[in-house]
This record gives C-alpha cells, structure tokens and sequence, in this order.
C-alpha cells in the first residue's frame, strides 16, 4: 500500500465512520474500485483508532464526568447514586460492548474472510438502509439520553454488534436500534458515539498487536491513514451532530440503497471482485 493510498483510505475513515453508511464497507469499496485491493481486517480496524481517538478528544469532558461518577457512585458515602444519568450511562457503555466483544472474537475467523464478500455487503447496506428509513419515519423519538435504561444499552449494543457485518455500519446499527426503541435523532447518535468507545479501541489495538509488523499492517500507511482519519473524523462528528439535530436520516438511506446498488452492478460487470 502506497501513502496516497493509505492518506486517501485514512480520508474515507474520517468521512463515514460517524454517518450511518459503513465506513468499513466503503474502505473495503474504494480499495477494489481502484485496485488496490481489500485493505483487509486489520488495517480497517486499526485506522478506527485515529476516528475513536476523535470522539474522545470531542467528548472529552463527558467522558471524564461519566467514569468519575460511576466510580464515586461505587462508594456507599459518596454523595453520588447509582441513579445518576452519568453512572447509569456508564454501566451503559460497559454492558452494551458485551455483545460486540463476545461476538466479535468468537467470530474472528468469518469476519475477517467470509464477511467480506461485497455481495454481502452490497445486500446488508441496501436491507439495513431500509430499517434505518423505517425506523426514522415511523418511530416516536421522543426519549432523551438521560432517559436510557440498562436494557435499552444492552438492545444498542446489540446493534452496535451487528456493524461486525460489513455494511451495516456501527453508526447505523445503533443508531437504528436507538429510533426503534422511541429515543430522538440527537440521543440515539449520541449514545452511538459513547457506546463505540471501547469496542473499537479494543478491536483496534488487539488487531495491532496481532498483525503489527507483517504485511497486513504496514507502519508508514497506517499511521498516515490513522491520523488523517482522525483530524477528518473530529470535523465530521460536529457536523453530524447538527445536521441530525434538525434533520431527518433519509439522506443516508437513498445513499446506501444508490451505493448498494451500484455495488450489485459492479460485480455484475466485473469492475469488483466478490472478495
């Protein structure tokens, strides 16, 4: 992999991952579209670490406010409870990674081969578009994230778990997941963002130390890819986070029925390969 590559991969990461469209399957898109080939697993999972990295830096002081309440809140004479928005919000995150970390290692192997197919992918970003439209037409959204229980963050977590799919989007799985279940536009993408913390941190870093230094992982492009996805990443959560504000998602269903689509055709032709 050349660095104009790895710099334009690293572009493409920062673009999608927070919009509900698949950052995983656009990578594994464009790498094929212009023969580079499939950046693969590894590589995809560890250039997360430069957009993850962007969400802590942009919910810095939201991050630091909910661990050190749910850590007071473990103390009997702390003044904080366990019904504090922020503990609940942190037993939140930690039980809605289980489902994508016990997933996730368990089916490793398929992840990194079978799943990759682009006919799989093309047909999840189509079939999970429509649920999301669905979901943003017809749900109630009318619950805050202050509001969100311990089953609600497991339901999101399972979304979440979903995104292991190419072409779901971890964004979008949790994000529909949250519509579904009656919170607003803001509180569901926010809670997204929160929720994918630790499982992309983890992913990322156990790919890192599985693959560093072999030909999946070569340091110069990854790095680049890394960090350009990270400045890109941190302009695009504040956008994002307005546009769903005021806007509806419906923008991004058209966008992932159109690339679905055209992915189908595509392979058709034979100007992509399956794998």
């Amino acid at each position: 992999m050349t660095y104009i590559e790895a710099a334009l991969l690293g572009l493409i990461q920062g673009l999608t991952e927070f919009l509900p469209i698949s950052s995983s399957a656009h990578i594994r898109i464009f790498g094929d579209l212009f023969n580079w080939g499939d950046p693969g697993a590894a590589f995809t999972a560890v250039i997360q670490l430069g957009t993850e990295a962007a969400v802590i830096t942009f919910f810095w002081k939201d991050i630091v406010r909910i661990i050190s309440k749910w850590f007071r809140a473990l103390s009997k004479k702390s003044s904080v409870t366990q019904q504090d928005p922020d503990v609940r919000m942190g037993w939140i995150v930690i039980i809605g990674t289980l489902p994508i970390g016990i997933l996730g290692l368990l089916l490793s192997n398929v992840i990194e081969t079978t799943l990759r197919n682009l006919y799989i992918t093309a047909t999840v970003l189509i079939v999970f578009g429509l649920i999301l439209g669905w979901a943003d037409r017809y749900s109630r959204r009318t619950k805050e994230m202050e509001k969100m229980g311990l089953r609600d963050g497991f339901l999101m977590g399972l979304g979440q778990a979903l995104a292991l799919i190419p072409g779901v989007s971890r964004s979008g799985g949790t994000i529909t997941t949250g519509l579904l279940l009656g919170y607003t536009r803001e509180a569901a993408a926010r809670v997204s963002f929160l929720l994918a913390i630790p499982a992309v941190v983890l992913s990322g870093f156990y790919q890192l130390f599985k693959y560093a230094g072999t030909a999946q992982l070569v340091a110069g492009p990854t790095i680049v890819a890394t960090i350009i996805s990270f400045v890109v990443g941190y302009v695009i959560i504040g956008w994002f986070l307005k546009l769903v504000s005021t806007k509806s998602y419906q923008g991004f269903v058209w966008y992932r029925v159109v690339v679905g689509i055209l992915v189908m055709v595509g392979l058709a032709f034979g100007a992509l390969s399956v794998y």
